[in-house]
């Protein structure tokens, strides 16, 4: 039973090629409007990184915590097998 809407192999084919043909430009002319932003957001990861960073080895260098983290490696050490 075959009716209008049938489709041969060749024709669906076609339409299928038609169709991703088409995803792929639309991907491409989307990607050519991000293009610019990239600059940014990777100068925005690094400020945000390296305050981080900052952070991090502020809280790890105060006295209380390298204290903390030398009895933790000096319990380590001292443990035995």
């Amino acid at each position: 039973m075959t009716t209008g809407t049938d489709l041969t192999g060749v024709a669906m084919y076609q339409a299928v090629r038609a169709r991703l043909s088409a995803l792929v430009r639309g991907a491409v002319r989307m990607a050519r409007r991000d293009a610019g932003m990239v600059t940014s957001e990777y100068a925005m990861g690094i400020v945000a990184a390296v305050a981080f960073a900052v952070v991090l080895y502020k809280v790890v260098t105060s006295g209380a915590v390298s204290a903390e983290l030398q009895g933790i490696v000096k319990q380590a050490l001292d443990a035995r097998m």
